[in-house]
């Protein structure tokens, strides 16, 4: 009788342990639960309000008054550069993409042949200032002011030799680009125009 009774107690004991063991997991889930659900919600909110910062933008969301987006041009921040250039107070950089790289290197336009259709080149700009740094006189970037943008694309642009142009400035107080709205006549294809034999390319590719 002793032993049944024992066997009674360790029973119950058991299952008290056991109640409360799963009492306790519950507890635990509910509370991961709702660290889990806390955790998603400080998330969301902080890129809601990084999204709505004056700074945040979507560059490659723009698009020129032509019509030219700027995600044509994604991804130019490592594009190859072809050369570079000196214009009063601006220092500039063109770069262009792989296929108009490859095209360069097989000899256009010198070879007489046209860039191929999806060639796209950028012209980055920068305000220049003296270096207090070197130990010589140098000229360096200041502030980004601006991207130059061209795209071969002879069915969208059979006018201008193929050739689509825009422009887009970026204010560095802001970190905003915004489109050119005189980008239609910015020297565009007017410019470009005299150095038709050329494809519209002013600058060649540069030895390296």
């Amino acid at each position: 009788m002793t032993k049944l009774v024992t066997k009674s107690v360790v029973q119950q004991r058991q299952m008290t342990e056991a109640g409360n063991a799963a009492k306790r997991l519950a507890g635990f889930t509910i509370v991961a639960t709702a660290l889990t659900v806390l955790t998603v919600l400080v998330v969301a909110a902080a890129r809601a309000q990084d999204k709505d910062s004056p700074k945040a933008q979507d560059k490659y969301l723009l698009k020129s008054p032509s019509g030219i987006a700027f995600s044509d041009f994604r991804g130019y921040e490592d594009w190859p550069a072809v050369s570079s250039a000196h214009q009063d107070e601006i220092l500039k950089v063109i770069v262009a993409n792989p296929k108009m790289i490859a095209a360069y290197k097989a000899g256009v336009p010198s070879n007489g042949q046209p860039f191929p259709e999806g060639s796209r080149i950028v012209k980055l700009q920068w305000k220049q200032k003296k270096s207090t740094e070197a130990q010589f006189a140098v000229d360096v970037p200041d502030f980004f002011t601006q991207a130059f943008v061209m795209e071969k694309d002879s069915k969208r642009f059979p006018k201008t030799g193929g050739w689509g142009y825009a422009v887009f400035n970026y204010d560095s107080a802001s970190g905003k680009y915004t489109p050119d709205p005189k980008s239609l006549s910015d020297c565009g294809n007017a410019c470009h125009t005299a150095v038709k034999a050329k494809d519209y390319i002013f600058h060649p590719y540069e030895k390296r």
